[in-house]
């Protein structure tokens, strides 16, 4: 059976290359963080956020175990202060809105800070670059998230900004997401 969140690294693929840099906007236990650090090699730079120590904690200790290139940068801070910590651009972002797995699942992404961190993204992505955002719609903050992500990147201008929805028709709890790639 199709997996949506696997998925999407096949959408991903064509724009990662060694050397560039790329950001995990949502690092969680650090497994997108771990994609794309091996992706881009040695000779590339990972920029991963999360708010909560675990989350570092977590995705640190599988980058280690993993032998992962030492090109990235793991940063306990919210993903809306994104050029608080990138002057330049970069050619891939994940996000993987919701909560910590296996964290404490009253702490999840919001809205409030989304809504910016996507915007900003959209701004510094590199031409021919490309964003995924995954929801998870099961929960509440999760659903009004993935409206208010819809709407917000519906309103892009197509010819430079193509935005795609991935979803199950006939499940709509389930996690979907938004492509996102700059022209």
């Amino acid at each position: 059976m199709l997996d949506l969140l696997e998925t999407h690294k096949h959408f991903i693929m064509p724009h990662l290359c060694r050397g560039c840099t790329a950001v995990d906007f949502t690092m969680g236990n650090g497994h997108d963080t771990l994609f794309l650090s091996r992706s881009v090699g040695p000779e590339g730079k990972v920029l991963a956020f999360d708010i909560q120590k675990a989350a570092l904690l977590s995705t640190a200790a599988l980058l280690e175990k993993e032998n992962a290139p030492k090109n990235y940068t793991l940063i306990c801070d919210s993903h809306h202060r994104l050029r608080d910590y990138l002057s330049g651009s970069f050619r891939v972002g994940m996000f993987n809105l919701g909560f910590l797995p296996g964290g404490d699942k009253s702490i999840t992404t919001l809205h409030e800070t989304t809504l910016p961190a996507i915007e900003a993204a959209i701004s510094l992505l590199e031409r021919n670059g490309c964003l995924i955002v995954a929801v998870y719609p099961g929960h509440a903050e999760g659903a009004v998230e993935g409206r208010m992500v819809e709407e917000l990147l519906s309103g892009y201008d197509r010819s430079r900004i193509l935005t795609a929805k991935f979803m199950l028709v006939n499940s709509p709890s389930s996690p979907f997401f938004f492509l996102v790639e700059k022209g």
